[in-house]
């Protein structure tokens, strides 16, 4: 099995590749964002409690990333692969996160971190909130806190993974096919291993 950390900060285009990696791999793919807004949109108790961290541009507390992220892993052991898009996004998500795929013999492989400059993301995400009506994406001051919050608290966890030998840095800015290429010459010789769960990059 191959994990992979799809990393980058709010509209560097996570979603776009992963779904295009899905299609040509066959991995899964779990969105911490994506499952969150769900629950939100559902009216539950677990979106009630952090709907106001989304609203505001900030993170949802570490501890119910990790619980999500715990229940999908034990639900998907014999995946091909898994693409993590949007976790983890704290150090103490990574090293939990380390844990959790140690405990199921699965451990990451790959952080690749796509790279896009923040005149770009901005225009990217309001343009996507014109189209999707998301309220984080409607507003230029959530969506520089949000910018922010990432530099602040989420950029580090490349460090975490940098020190694994595991980081890749990928130009986020050009064609989605451009980009989706960069992003296969880093997958395609892992999955030429015998057992790409067992190894290690750089």
């Amino acid at each position: 099995m191959l994990n992979i950390v799809l990393f980058g900060p709010p509209g560097a285009g996570k979603g776009t590749q992963a779904a295009r990696l899905i299609e040509k791999y066959g991995f899964h793919h779990i969105s911490t964002g994506e499952v969150i807004r769900e629950e939100i949109r559902q009216g539950s108790p677990l979106g009630l409690s952090v709907k106001g961290f989304i609203d505001k541009g900030q993170l949802a507390p570490d501890a119910l990333v990790i619980d999500l992220i715990a229940d999908y892993v034990s639900k998907h052991k014999e995946s091909k692969g898994n693409i993590f898009d949007g976790f983890p996004r704290t150090t103490p998500q990574a090293e939990a996160f380390d844990k959790i795929m140690e405990q199921h013999g699965t451990p990451v492989n790959l952080m690749l971190a796509l790279e896009v400059s923040d005149d770009e993301l901005i225009d990217r995400l309001l343009k996507r909130g014109k189209e999707s009506g998301r309220a984080d994406d409607s507003c230029e001051s959530v969506i520089r806190n949000r910018i922010d919050v990432y530099k602040a608290q989420t950029a580090v966890v490349a460090d975490h993974y940098r020190r694994q030998g595991k980081f890749r840095a990928i130009r986020g800015i050009g064609s989605i096919e451009e980009i989706f290429r960069s992003i296969c010459c880093q997958i395609d010789p892992l999955l030429e291993k015998p057992d790409a769960a067992s190894v290690r990059v750089g």
